[in-house]
């Protein structure tokens, strides 16, 4: 696949995009592909179905949406999964969005990986502008690593972590609470963290896709977690605004930041400043609503971007005012049909 060219044509003069509840859209999480190289078991089941490569957008469409979405008002750009730097050729693409940040129409060009492939890509990534990316690890024990993941090697990901601070990018830990599988763990994960000078985040299981289990007896909420932590540790709320859901709070012990993202138990719907664009071109909303636009047709309509900003006008209309995610045992069914690796969180 050819390198995406920057777009020639000129994007409507484009109004900011502002939801009914007056929240304004500057954050922008576009999956490159829904493919993964793991299969973490709170993501997927075993053996996914994965789209057709025919049903993808090209890089170049990829672009040309991401695009039009600076121009209305997207301020920061994550690249997601999937896994995407799996995507055949992704950076191509990250190296043609760059303009962006050289222009000043973008503040911040990241992505979120598994770190399996960082090895490979991390001083790239660094040399096309990216600053900091966020790196998916539940564990540091390499058997609990192959299990959560079904095959993952625990070593590639931390030399991949490795070569990504070598290459200078600022690396932040995302960890998934899982009751009985890694809440023993999460102080020595935190302590790991803060020692490389590395954030940690922790996240709560979404209830999204079929796995093929139920998520009941994976779901640990944060407040309970939190409690634990603060036997143990002095945490101390901060004001710091990632432009993420997450709530930090500065360990003492360790001098390092400490990220809480609570769907389940204290959402973040009343600051909500993201959407979502799947690999096929639909644009979702909530990450916890069945909304769905359909994206790809105006844009392989027209070569004009009148019609793409117009329908992406439509559908900022429609943001709902928040999610519906509910887990507990008269509702162990996912909240919504698709799975995390469609919009990659």
């Amino acid at each position: 696949m050819s390198e995406p060219a920057p777009s020639s044509i000129a994007v409507p003069a484009a109004s900011p995009m502002i939801d009914p509840f007056g929240r304004s859209i500057s954050y922008l999480r576009v999956s490159v592909t829904d493919r993964c190289d793991l299969r973490c078991f709170y993501c997927m089941s075993e053996d996914m179905t994965f789209l057709p490569k025919s049903d993808l957008l090209t890089l170049e469409e990829l672009d040309r949406l991401c695009s039009v979405f600076i121009a209305k008002g997207v301020r920061k750009l994550r690249l997601t999964g999937g896994e995407p730097l799996v995507r055949r050729n992704v950076m191509s693409l990250v190296q043609s969005l760059s303009r962006h940040l050289d222009t000043g129409a973008l503040d911040e060009l990241t992505l979120t990986t598994n770190g399996s492939q960082l090895e490979r890509f991390a001083a790239e990534l660094k040399t096309h502008g990216v600053r900091r990316i966020n790196v998916s690890l539940d564990t540091l024990d390499a058997e609990k690593f192959r299990a959560i993941t079904r095959w993952g090697d625990l070593g590639k990901v931390l030399r991949g972590i490795e070569a990504a601070r070598d290459a200078g990018l600022k690396v932040k830990i995302n960890a998934v609470a899982l009751k009985n599988v890694n809440e023993d763990e999460i102080p020595s994960l935190m302590e790991w963290a803060h020692g490389k000078d590395m954030d940690l985040t922790l996240i709560e299981v979404m209830p999204m896709g079929e796995i093929g289990e139920g998520r009941i007896d994976q779901y640990l909420p944060l407040s309970l977690l939190r409690s634990r932590l603060a036997a143990r540790y002095t945490l101390t709320d901060l004001p710091d605004d990632t432009g993420g859901p997450a709530r930090y709070v500065r360990v003492s012990e360790t001098g390092g930041r400490l990220g809480f993202i609570t769907p389940m138990t204290h959402n973040f719907c009343e600051s909500c400043n993201r959407v979502r664009i799947t690999c096929t071109g639909t644009l979702h909303t909530c990450l916890g609503q069945e909304d769905a636009s359909d994206l790809r047709k105006p844009l392989r309509a027209s070569a004009e971007d009148s019609l793409l900003a117009a329908a992406i006008d439509r559908a900022i209309g429609l943001k709902p005012k928040g999610h519906d995610f509910i887990i507990d045992r008269r509702h162990n069914r996912p909240s919504v049909s698709r799975h995390m690796s469609v919009t990659g969180g």
